[in-house]
């Protein structure tokens, strides 16, 4: 492996040993490690990496519960557990996508179980992670429009407007955020948020990546009735937050310029507006 500077002052100073290359992201690079007599992940961030410290609290929250546990952390790395088995869209690939949001449901009633219901300053309120839903609703109506960015940003301010049982979220679940371990199904890279919890279901409706699926309005809607039922939530809110999220990913996603992800995520919306029952 060729030499790094920054892994080898890691190395030596969180007495580390035998690092080898697990992956490389736009925000990190991820080493195993041994530390001791197990194997865990070092993570060397990006230079002013910022979501990958709201990451680190909010994975100090969990503590464990239902999450990677996060062993050392400061402005330029982190050491975490390794979650070394299947990522769970391994499940869904075998044919069985609803045991898959069964064990999802019982991640996110873990996460959630977290006894934080105070907002750290570092994490990031759904107020301001909607933003850009928020702002393209706004430029549309000035524009007398009337597309699916207006529609569900007038859904997410209801949303946001009245929320019930905020806690630490994850942001982030989806298939390849989660993976077996020794202590059962973890999640790992959160984005560190905070708000309602049933926005933690959001995402997992719009993945995994497989079309027969997502693109399927009964699939669609069993699975949010299943969370509901697994997580005690309103099955409405569920749809409805799906919803708001799948414009706002559209909406991002126009700013950055991939026209794929855009029509995959208004495909989404457009699925679900139908049964928006919010405000």
């Amino acid at each position: 492996m060729a030499a790094s500077p920054v892994l080898d002052a890691y190395l030596k100073l969180w007495d580390l040993g035998e690092p080898t290359l697990l992956t490389r992201t736009h925000t990190s690079t991820l080493y195993t490690v041994r530390h001791g007599d197990e194997t865990v992940v070092l993570k060397l961030l990006a230079p002013g990496e910022v979501e990958e410290q709201r990451g680190a609290l909010a994975l100090k929250c969990f503590a464990g519960r239902g999450a990677v546990r996060l062993m050392r952390h400061d402005a330029g790395a982190q050491l975490l557990e390794y979650a070394a088995g299947e990522e769970l869209i391994a499940v869904v690939e075998r044919g069985d996508d609803a045991a898959a949001t069964r064990i999802i449901a019982g991640v996110l009633n873990e996460l959630h179980a977290a006894p934080d219901r105070v907002a750290d300053p570092g994490l990031m309120p759904l107020e301001r992670w909607f933003r850009a839903l928020l702002e393209r609703g706004a430029q549309e109506r000035l524009a007398s429009s009337s597309t699916v960015f207006t529609t569900a940003a007038a859904v997410a301010e209801r949303l946001l407007a009245e929320p019930r049982e905020v806690r630490v979220l994850h942001g982030d679940i989806h298939h390849r955020n989660i993976r077996a371990s020794t202590r059962g199904w973890l999640a790992f890279d959160p984005k560190g948020l905070f708000g309602e919890r049933t926005y933690d279901c959001a995402n997992t409706l719009c993945n995994p990546p497989i079309p027969e699926l997502v693109h399927n309005e009964a699939r669609l809607l069993a699975q949010a009735a299943l969370l509901a039922d697994a997580l005690a939530l309103d099955p409405d809110r569920i749809v409805a937050f799906a919803y708001a999220y799948s414009a706002l990913n559209a909406a991002w996603w126009l700013k950055l310029g991939d026209d794929s992800i855009v029509a995959w995520s208004l495909a989404v919306a457009r699925l679900l507006e139908p049964h928006v029952r919010v405000g």
